[in-house]
C-alpha cells in the first residue's frame, strides 16, 4: 500500500512540472519530494516521469496514475483528517485567485466572519488581474470574469460585469461631460493599457434600447492598473471607464459621479470558478457557499448592474 505522502508528492509534481515548485506548494524540500516520487516509482516498478534539465513530463504510466487518483486525493486527505480529529470540519490551505477590486473591496470585509466559522481553514488569497490555471497552479478557486472553461472547471455566476464612465464632481464643474458616447472625443479620457496585450482598452457602450457605440478616442492619460485609473479620476484628471465594483463605494459617497448614466459596457459576468468533482473538498465547498451567500445577502448582483438607478 502506497503512503499518502508519496501519492501527494506525485500529483503535485505532475501539476507543477517540477520538484521545486511541488515542494514549495507542499512546504517540503525538493529533495524530499524527489525522494517520495522515486520511492513510488520503485514500489510500482514503473517510471512515472521523463526527467530533463528543464522540466518533468509524465510517462504513459504516469498519465494513467494521475488520471486515476488526482481527482480523489483531496477527498481522501479530508476524510483522513476528519477521522483523525473526530470532526467533519473544513480544514487546510485555501488558495484563491481574485481581482484586487473584488478581493479587497468586497471579500476582505467578510473574511473575519469566514474565519470565525471555519477556524481550521488557512486562506491564501492572491489578488491579481489575470486568468489562472486552477489545476496547474494549485488553486482551489478563482473569482473573476472571462475564464476559459477547461474540462472539469465549473463557473458559478455571481454578478454582471459592467463598466461605466465616471468622473469627480470637481472635474465636471470645470468640464462639459459628453451627452452621448459619440462625443467622447471632446472629453478628457483616462485610458487603461492592458499588461497582458499591451494595448489600450477600448469599449463598446450600450443603452437599455440596445443601441451600441464604440468609444475609441485618443486618451488624455494612460495608466496600466484599474486602481490607478480610479485614483486619477478621484483626483479630477478626467473621465474613466471602470467596472462597477471598482467605483461603487465612491458613487455612493459622492466622490465620483456617473457620466453617460444611460450607457455602459457589458464585458460578461463575474463568476466563481472551481474544479468540478463528485465531492468538493470541505474547505472549497465552505468557501463557495460562503461567497455565494455573501453576494445574495448584500445584493451585489443587483448593485453591480449598471442601471440608471446607480448613477
Amino acid at each position: 500500500m502506497e503512503t499518502l505522502s508519496n501519492l501527494e508528492c506525485f500529483v503535485r509534481t505532475a501539476d507543477a512540472g517540477s520538484f521545486s515548485e511541488a515542494a514549495r506548494r507542499l512546504g517540503l524540500t525538493p529533495a524530499a519530494v524527489s525522494r517520495n516520487v522515486a520511492m513510488l516509482e520503485k514500489n510500482l516498478a514503473a517510471r512515472l516521469f521523463h526527467r530533463s534539465t528543464r522540466r518533468l513530463t509524465l510517462t504513459e504510466a504516469g498519465e494513467r496514475l494521475r488520471e486515476g487518483i488526482a481527482g480523489n486525493l483531496e477527498e481522501l486527505q479530508s476524510a483522513l483528517a476528519a477521522v483523525s480529529t473526530g470532526r467533519l470540519e473544513p480544514a487546510g490551505t485555501l488558495k484563491v485567485s481574485m481581482s484586487p477590486s473584488i478581493g479587497m473591496g468586497w471579500l476582505m470585509p467578510v473574511l473575519p466572519a469566514f474565519l470565525a466559522r471555519f477556524p481550521r481553514v488557512r486562506p491564501e488569497w492572491h489578488f491579481e488581474n489575470r486568468q489562472v490555471d486552477l489545476v496547474g497552479e494549485g488553486y482551489d478557486a478563482a473569482i473573476g470574469g472571462g475564464f476559459a472553461l477547461r474540462q472539469g472547471v465549473v463557473a458559478r455566476r455571481l454578478a454582471p460585469a459592467h463598466v461605466i464612465a465616471v468622473a469627480s464632481p470637481g472635474y465636471l464643474r470645470t468640464h462639459t461631460p459628453p451627452g452621448h458616447p459619440s462625443e467622447a472625443g471632446n472629453a478628457g479620457w483616462i485610458a487603461l493599457r492592458s499588461l497582458q496585450s499591451g494595448r489600450i482598452r477600448t469599449w463598446v457602450m450600450r443603452n437599455e434600447a440596445g443601441a451600441e457605440v464604440a468609444v475609441d478616442t485618443p486618451p488624455a492619460l494612460v495608466l496600466s492598473d484599474p486602481a490607478a485609473v480610479r485614483e486619477a479620476a478621484l483626483l479630477g484628471l478626467g473621465i474613466a471607464m471602470l467596472a462597477v465594483p471598482d467605483v461603487l463605494p465612491h458613487l455612493e459617497q459622492g466622490s465620483l459621479v456617473r457620466v453617460l448614466p444611460d450607457w455602459h459596457a457589458d464585458v460578461g459576468v463575474i463568476s466563481l470558478y472551481y474544479a468540478s468533482r463528485a465531492q468538493l473538498p470541505a474547505k472549497t465547498r465552505a468557501f463557495v457557499d460562503f461567497v455565494t451567500d455573501a453576494f445574495e445577502r448584500d445584493r451585489l448582483a443587483e448593485r453591480f448592474a449598471a442601471l440608471p438607478s446607480n448613477a
